[in-house]
């Protein structure tokens, strides 16, 4: 009890000092938002020996596949990963492997023609993770710096209302969560995915059929500035 009082009491200075330092101020909220289209896509692929009822081995399709994706331009050694490897056994003498890969394309149509590629040799286990952008960090700070901007504005706006001006800022509250990448509802995406067997169609007809959203940032800061 004496040490909860010690607090109460040692704090109650620094409070009062506060309130004489900064007399008379202004509390505002900023806030700030940016759509980006993204050039990041995230598909995850899964090969499974039970799609050719274990006649084709796992290794086979992962030739296949390899093969597949530099037809396309695909520097698979940067842009596909080894997500997971497993063997399964199911009865006895019998194992099915299972192996999962992350590829990361910079283009709608370069996912519509991978899809393709990918469904043509019978690897149908093909969803989009997520999507993001190269410069995601840059453009969070900058949307950030103009949540405060705003909140400076805000607060310049208000004092002038009454014939006052507003000083330096003593308080800035950054409740924000980072911004985490879009997700797709694959479902919708497959629902898409027919447009893209008809060659006349083009990439850019394949593009809009896959209709990816942009990536929504958002940001909200509280600040309080003095009153002068």
């Amino acid at each position: 009890m004496a040490a909860l009082a010690l607090v109460a009491l040692t704090a109650m200075p620094a409070k009062a000092q506060n309130a004489e330092a900064f007399p008379s101020y202004i509390q505002v909220n900023g806030r700030a938002e940016k759509e980006v289209t993204p050039d990041e896509f995230y598909l995850a692929i899964t090969i499974d020996e039970r799609d050719s009822k274990g006649k084709i081995p796992v290794e086979t399709r992962q030739r296949e596949m390899v093969a597949a994706l530099k037809r396309l331009g695909v520097d698979v050694e940067k842009q596909l990963k080894v997500a997971n490897l497993s063997t399964g056994l199911l009865k006895k003498n019998t194992s099915v492997a299972t192996a999962k890969y992350q590829l990361r394309l910079t283009t709608a149509s370069d996912v519509a023609a991978a899809w393709q590629a990918l469904d043509a040799l019978g690897i149908s286990d093909v969803s989009i993770a997520r999507v993001s952008h190269s410069k995601i960090d840059e453009l969070k700070a900058e949307v950030r710096t103009e949540a405060m901007r705003n909140a400076q504005q805000t607060a310049r706006q208000l004092a002038e209302a009454v014939g006052q001006s507003v000083g330096k800022c003593f308080y800035v509250y950054d409740s924000n969560n980072d911004v985490v990448p879009a997700y797709y509802n694959n479902a919708v995406v497959m629902r898409a995915k027919a447009s893209m067997y008809d060659a006349a169609e083009g990439a850019v007809e394949e593009e809009q059929a896959l209709d990816f959203k942009t990536i929504k940032l958002q940001y909200n800061v509280q600040a309080r500035f003095v009153l002068e």
